[in-house]
Formats: C-alpha cells, sequence, structure tokens
C-alpha cells in the first residue's frame, strides 16, 4: 500500500529520469567489467587475500564517478522535463527529440568508454585529451586502429550496448512520458505544487551526484579514485569521460598551456648548481656551457641510433624476463657498455625521438613537434652536422605522422627516409614495413653516405613492437602469444641489422646506441608503472669501445646525445638538460606520462599527479605504501629538482633559447 502511494506520488518525468540514469549505470559498469576481464594480469599485483575486495571497492567508486557523469548527461533533460510538467506538454514530438537528444549522448559516453578499453590496455590510463595528440594525422590513425583486431573488438560490446541502451530508453520514455500513458493527469494547484517540490528535491540529489561527494569542501577529483595503494583498483574507479573531460578542461587553463612549477630564475639557478659547471655560455642560455674533449679524435665515427619502438627493459633476459625474448639485444648489452638504470622521457613515440635527439625532457601532455612556429635545437643531428657528418633518419611508415619528418628536417637531418621510398609491396600495414626490412633497405643508403667520404648519423625508429602486430612469414617465434612473438621478430631483425652491417666497410668504424622510444606497461605496482619508462641503452662498438661495462648510475633518454658526443671526443656547445653519463652523474632522473611526472634514483620513486596527489615508494621492493609522510626532505628534494629541469626546458623554449646559432 505504501509503495503504490509513493509510486502515485513521485512525477512521471522524475520516474523516468532515474529509469534512464540506472539504464546508463548497468552499461558504464559493463565496460568497467570488460576492461577488467582485459586485463585480468594486473590482479597478479594485488594481495591473494583482498583482492576481490579491492574490485568490489573499485566499482563502487566506479558507480560514484558514472553518476556524476550521469548527472552530467541528464541535466538539460531534467530542466527540459521540469519545464514540460509545469505546462503540461503532451506533444509526442517533444518526447521524440528528447528521446533522440538522451540517447545520442549516451552514445557517445559509450563509445569513449569503448574506446577507453584498448586506450588502457596500451596506456595503462584512462581516457584523456592526450588521445587527440594525433588529430593532424587522423587517416593514419584509423588504419592503425582498422589494421589492429586488439583496437576494435571492443566495437562488439559498443554496437551491443547501443542497441539493448535504445530498446530500453524507449520502452522507458514511452512508459512515463508518451501522451496516454502517463499517470500525472491531473492538473489542480496542488498537484502542480507536489510536482515542482519533489522535481527540485531530485534536482538538489542530482546536484549532490554531479558534485560526487557531500562532506568535502571540492567536489569529486580523480585522486578520490585513489582509495587504496594499488594501482589497477584505483584506475579502475575512473570513469573515462569523466577523465576526458578533465583532462580537457585541465589542458585549456592558462596556466596548463606552459607549466611554472617554480619560479623561472630560482629554476636556472638551481639547474646550473645540479649541472656543477663552471662556465656557462651565458651569451648563448642560461645553461649552455663549451664542452672541451681531454683529447681530440682524428677519427670521426660514424653513428647509428637505433629508437626501438615499446621495447621495455622488462622484456630483456637481462632485466629479469625469463622468456628468451632478446638474445641479440641481451648479447650485445654484454658485449658494450649498458646502462642499466635509464629511464625514457615520456610514453609516446615523439617523446622518445625528440628526447634522443635532442636532449630536451617532454613536459606533460605538450607535443613539442606540432606547432606552425618550429623551434630550431642544438640536437645531436645540428652539431654532427656542422662537424661534417652526413644526418638522415630512417622509420617504418609516412614520416608525416607527429609532424616527426618535418620537425627533423627543420633541424638539420638532411634526408628523411620513410614508407613513401619503400616498395608498395613491402608496405604490410600503416606502420609501413617491417622492422627487418627497414633495416636491409637502409644499407645501401649508408654505403652511400660512407663513399662521400664523410661520417654519418643515422637514426632509425622501428615499429613492430605496436599493434597492428605483422610477423612476417619467414620468421618463426617460438612462443605463442602474438606479444611475445613480436618481440621476439624485434630482436632478431636487429640482430639481422648487425649481421649485415658487419659485412660493410664502415663497420668497424661505428658506433651503435639502442634505446627505446618508451617501454610498456608490463607491471602495474604503480599507476606510472616504471616498466613503461624502463629501457635499456646500450653502446656497441667492438672496435671503438675496447671494453664492455656496465653501468648503474642514474640516466636518462637526454643523456644520449652528450654521452654520444663524449665517445666521440669532438668540442661542442651543450645546451641541453642532458650530461655525459661517462663522466657526470645526476642524483635523479625525471619523466613524464600526461598528467603526472615521476621522479627517481636509486632507492625512491616519487610520482607528482596532476590531481595534486604525490606518493613516495620504495620501488626496489615494489612496496605501494606512500612514504611522503616519512621523508618530506627527500620528496622536497626530488621534486624540486624535476620542477626545476622542466621549468628550465620550458623557459629555454617559451625564449627561444633551444638553438646555439653560428
Amino acid at each position: 500500500m505504501i509503495l503504490k502511494i509513493t509510486n502515485r506520488l513521485i512525477p512521471e518525468h522524475i520516474k523516468f529520469l532515474f529509469a534512464t540514469y540506472l539504464t546508463g549505470i548497468l552499461f558504464f559498469s559493463v565496460f568497467r567489467f570488460i576492461l577488467l576481464i582485459t586485463e585480468t594480469r594486473r590482479l597478479a599485483d594485488l594481495p591473494g587475500q583482498d583482492t576481490f575486495t579491492l574490485i568490489i571497492k573499485a566499482f563502487f567508486m566506479g558507480w560514484r564517478f558514472d553518476t556524476v557523469i550521469s548527472g552530467y548527461l541528464l541535466s538539460l533533460p531534467f530542466v527540459i522535463l521540469l519545464i514540460i510538467s509545469l505546462f503540461r506538454v503532451k506533444y509526442k514530438i517533444v518526447f521524440k527529440i528528447l528521446f533522440w537528444y538522451i540517447y545520442l549522448i549516451y552514445v557517445v559516453a559509450f563509445f569513449i568508454c569503448a574506446a577507453d578499453i584498448p586506450y588502457f590496455n596500451q596506456f595503462f590510463s584512462r581516457f584523456n585529451i592526450s588521445a587527440f595528440a594525433w588529430t593532424e594525422t587522423p587517416g593514419f590513425v584509423v588504419k592503425m586502429i582498422v589494421q589492429e583486431i586488439s583496437y576494435w573488438w571492443t566495437v562488439i560490446p559498443f554496437l551491443i550496448v547501443c542497441f539493448i541502451f535504445y530498446k530500453i530508453l524507449k520502452n522507458i520514455i514511452i512508459r512515463y512520458l508518451y501522451p496516454g500513458t502517463s499517470q500525472d493527469v491531473n492538473n489542480n494547484t496542488l498537484f502542480l505544487l507536489r510536482n515542482v517540490g519533489i522535481s527540485l528535491l531530485f534536482g538538489l540529489i542530482m546536484f549532490a551526484g554531479i558534485r560526487g561527494r557531500l562532506s568535502k569542501k571540492s567536489p569529486i577529483r580523480i585522486g578520490t579514485a585513489y582509495f587504496s595503494n594499488y594501482a589497477f583498483p584505483n584506475q579502475l574507479g575512473l570513469n573515462p569521460v569523466f577523465t576526458l573531460m578533465r583532462s580537457y578542461l585541465n589542458s585549456i587553463k592558462e596556466s596548463n598551456k606552459g607549466i611554472q612549477l617554480i619560479d623561472n630564475n630560482v629554476a636556472i639557478s638551481n639547474v646550473k648548481k645540479f649541472l656543477n659547471f663552471r662556465t656557462f655560455e651565458e651569451q648563448i642560455s642560461p645553461i649552455a656551457r663549451q664542452i672541451i674533449p681531454d683529447s681530440v679524435s682524428e677519427t670521426k665515427h660514424n653513428v647509428i641510433i637505433v629508437i626501438m619502438e615499446s621495447m621495455s627493459a622488462a622484456k630483456m633476459g637481462r632485466y629479469g624476463n625469463k622468456n628468451n625474448l632478446t638474445p641479440y639485444l641481451d648479447s650485445l648489452a654484454e658485449n658494450g657498455y649498458s646502462f642499466d638504470n635509464t629511464y625514457t622521457s615520456g610514453i609516446h613515440t615523439f617523446s622518445g625521438v625528440y628526447s634522443t635527439l635532442f636532449s630536451f625532457p617532454t613536459i606533460r601532455r605538450q607535443h613539442p613537434m606540432v606547432g606552425v612556429d618550429m623551434l630550431k635545437y642544438h640536437g645531436i643531428g645540428t652539431v654532427l652536422k656542422q662537424n661534417g657528418y652526413s644526418t638522415i633518419y630512417f622509420t617504418t611508415h609516412d614520416d608525416q605522422f607527429d609532424n616527426i619528418g618535418g620537425f627533423l628536417s627543420a633541424n638539420d637531418f638532411e634526408r628523411i627516409v620513410s614508407q613513401k621510398d619503400f616498395p608498395s609491396a613491402k608496405v604490410l600495414s600503416t606502420l609501413g614495413v617491417p622492422d627487418d626490412y627497414l633495416f636491409e633497405f637502409s644499407i645501401p643508403t649508408l654505403n652511400e653516405l660512407h663513399k662521400n667520404n664523410k661520417p654519418f648519423i643515422a637514426a632509425y625508429m622501428t615499429a613492430s613492437d605496436h599493434g597492428p602486430y605483422i610477423i612476417p612469414e619467414y620468421f618463426s617465434p617460438k612462443q605463442t602469444d602474438i606479444k611475445k612473438q613480436i618481440i621476439e621478430y624485434a630482436d632478431w631483425s636487429i640482430g639481422k641489422f648487425i649481421e649485415l652491417s658487419s659485412k660493410q666497410s664502415w663497420y668497424n668504424n661505428t658506433l651503435f646506441v639502442f634505446i627505446a622510444d618508451h617501454g610498456s606497461a608490463m607491471n602495474s605496482t604503480y599507476d606510472m608503472p616504471l616498466n613503461y619508462h624502463h629501457s635499456p641503452l646500450i653502446f656497441f662498438a667492438p672496435k671503438i669501445l675496447n671494453e664492455n661495462k656496465s653501468f648503474n648510475c642514474i640516466g636518462g633518454q637526454i643523456d644520449i646525445f652528450p654521452t654520444v658526443m663524449g665517445l666521440l671526443k669532438l668540442p661542442y656547445v651543450n645546451n641541453t638538460l642532458g650530461i655525459d653519463l661517462l663522466k657526470e652523474k645526476r642524483p635523479y632522473i625525471y619523466f613524464n606520462a600526461d598528467d603526472k611526472y615521476g621522479v627517481i634514483n636509486e632507492k625512491f620513486f616519487l610520482v607528482v599527479r596532476e590531481n595534486g596527489l604525490t606518493s613516495l615508494y620504495k620501488y626496489k621492493e615494489k612496496d605501494t605504501k606512500n612514504y611522503i609522510d616519512e621523508f618530506p626532505e627527500k620528496v622536497d628534494q626530488m621534486n624540486n629538482y624535476a620542477k626545476s629541469n622542466m621549468q628550465v626546458a620550458q623557459w629555454l623554449i617559451e625564449n627561444k633559447k633551444t638553438r646555439v646559432k653560428k
């Protein structure tokens, strides 16, 4: 009896909105469940006895974030229905328009949830504005998605959800709103006041849902989802529509267009101290320093830098992988200089190319290679060209992706070899030719450069270890998992490159450098996976490096250029944030992942998030406890180091002090 009375008291449009809300929550949860299924390997990082509890809490947190988004999606329909109820509008066309509006905005939300799944699988981060970093090459991205089944299989659940949601929403609107089906037939004043009162109460509940929490001054934030010490359940609780909206709003803030982490003058003063250099070339920039080797080499060695797609150190046997996926790379590390504590600047390919060749860090979401006013940098291509070197860059696919071709051409790479140069029959996917063909194709070109009696620097960007995964028929992997097979193939391709090179006349006079563009989120101990940044760094040159060495010093991609110059024994001006790892030491290295940055030394890993949360971990033990309160001085030192370096990089860019003019 009470239920019947309550049911009669609640206006039909409120019932409609509540039913729609529940339906939306159901399907948001479906996508969260699919994400959980695709990431079940992450459960191994959770404490066994608490895994189920953590996942339940993640879904409860997910309900809170889903409610926030649902509140936003239904806000306009709520206002419209309130007005309609006041004026007793019963025109079907009005409800049809309302139906299609609600359906389409939910379809967009569901599409974001579907796209979030492969995005998270790749980056261990919920969908955000960084996903649109490639809008200048949409055709390339679409082809890459279409050709990789793991990217588009989520289309199926997306289409199913859209179909079922359509049916349910249609039934709900017919039941509660269409003329002739509604029970709200009374037009007296008391009825009207009741309608308005209950509607306003529902509106307050909606507002509370949008705010996400009642007892705090600020509304729900991304940081609210960090309810545990474990990265995966924390991430699982987020809604990708929320993270996309939040990242977009952050990106358009004036304060976020260029970082202001610390006062520029303080940052410059700090970096000078960190560099520990006696004399700076102030007329060039505050951090420019003239590097004079102890002795100048009479022989100018060739340099080959291979930037390996997604080659996390964790994929190598040298760093504990038991699957024997990289025998060639492991052998090169054993027979050259191996820097075992090296980290990539970011989590995107453009970050890897930029930081490796120009020794500047990437900063948050900033894409340094795009824009009308492309800056000139005093990178390795420019410096070696000034020393009489030929400069060339090889990539497997379209060089206009990420504007890498245009950027490198503007920065003294004389020739860019890309998909346009390869036989069409050899192009197997949107990522172009396989790695081994790239290397094979390049050998005659390097021979031509060698015949000019000039040394050369050749940079390579491989691509095979990135979806769509294409393994040539002539390669026989030992593993059954495609993601392990592709690592085997990428490693085999490097072995083939070294074998082909060893037969060339320039081989004995060539320094090979191997580094990843970024790693892979193979482990989720932290929400900033270290495997996404920890990279092999190998210098291989049997006739130049007289001994085999392993180095445990902290380093980064930004240190490759100065370290190469040290080995070449050539004088130059170092106007970068990088150092020569063979002669200098840094206490920490820092790196970015769009909405957060990390700082690391031999013991601690500091994560500073855009949402304000900061954590200090003892990463060697994979300890998830936050030690920020126990080591505040260490936190300040590490954070000050990273902020100062990134702020100086920003200052040099904004003041166009990145190039040494001659």
